[in-house]
């Protein structure tokens, strides 16, 4: 469904270029749910941003592209880097971080429903039309239809992010992508809001792919996932084998912190602080955390390296061993 091909991107600043996504190269598949991980600024928001295709100023693709492609309706699409705005909320949409501020708090629902259908589909069905079906798939989705009459400022932080994400799905895209959806909700409000993702994406059998910095938000609903460092993309696998089986040293030191039933153990977290983009180390940027380093992985800059079938990681070790 999405190809990522050697990505790399970077922010322009007055003091020269900021390198945010490296060679990044891996593909995302049809009727999944794929998971991106990693330490807040490891460039999760940016690469997701570079999959929807917002490349504006300061933003530049360095090298590299994207290839949305699959079939809707009978027919066969595919866009690249550049091409994929053209079809915005019918075949990929987006769900914000911050999502819950994105809608205009002086303007109704249901007018902000509407300036999102495309101009094509404005004018061949009649608005009374329109709305009907909006109000009939916020009843599916478990929302009452008065919500269209409502404005932002009226609902709960929760009420709007299923908004949101109600907006993001009503035309049905074959790619969902939805950045950090649970951030700044409780964890009741989270617990709707994952089932709500879930539910929709097997009634779409669609792609979603979720960013978060939560590891139990993979573990509950993602089929694979990648994990991110320093803009590079070190781990990716099925969600139970980056759990059970984590290969790189920064995922199996991520999977050894997180708490478990039944575990009273101490747990620690990973010592040091990741690289600053502006200035990154040499090599792999794991390295002057990694207890393993040796020479090479500080001067190398290792590829991913597929350790068990669907199972890669970017490590040097992984060839030794």
């Amino acid at each position: 469904m999405i190809k990522i091909d050697h990505l790399s991107t970077s922010y322009s600043t007055i003091d020269g270029p900021v390198h945010v996504i490296n060679d990044v190269d891996f593909e995302i598949f049809d009727n999944e749910i794929f998971g991106i991980a990693g330490e807040s600024g490891c460039g999760k928001t940016t690469l997701l941003k570079a999959l929807y295709d917002i490349l504006e100023f300061p933003m530049i693709v360095d090298s590299g592209k994207l290839i949305l492609s699959g079939e809707k309706n009978g027919k066969a699409f595919s866009y690249e880097t550049g091409q994929i705005r053209k079809t915005w909320w019918n075949n990929i949409s987006y769900v914000p971080q911050a999502a819950q501020s994105v809608l205009n708090p002086i303007v109704p629902l249901k007018n902000q429903f509407l300036d999102s259908i495309p101009k094509a589909d404005k004018k061949r069905v009649p608005k009374v039309q329109t709305l009907k079906r909006v109000s009939d798939y916020l009843e599916e989705l478990s929302l009452s239809p008065d919500l269209l009459n409502a404005y932002p400022f009226q609902l709960s932080g929760g009420m709007r992010q299923r908004v949101i994400i109600a907006l993001a799905t009503f035309m049905s895209p074959n790619v969902i992508l939805a950045d950090e959806p649970t951030t700044a909700l409780d964890v009741v409000v989270q617990r709707g809001i994952l089932m709500m993702l879930m539910r929709l994406q097997k009634k779409l059998k669609n792609t979603m792919v979720i960013v978060s910095h939560d590891m139990g938000v993979h573990y509950q609903i993602a089929d694979r996932m990648g994990i991110m460092y320093s803009g590079s993309m070190i781990e990716l696998g099925k969600t139970e084998d980056i759990f059970e089986k984590p290969i790189h040293p920064y995922t199996q030191m991520l999977v050894s912190a997180l708490p478990r039933v039944g575990d009273k153990s101490q747990k620690t977290g990973i010592p040091g602080r990741p690289p600053a983009l502006t200035n990154p180390p040499p090599g792999c940027r794991f390295a002057p955390r990694c207890p393993r380093a040796t020479e090479e992985c500080r001067e190398t800059v290792p590829k991913l390296y597929e350790a068990e079938q669907g199972h890669f990681a970017a490590c040097h070790f992984l060839n030794k061993e």
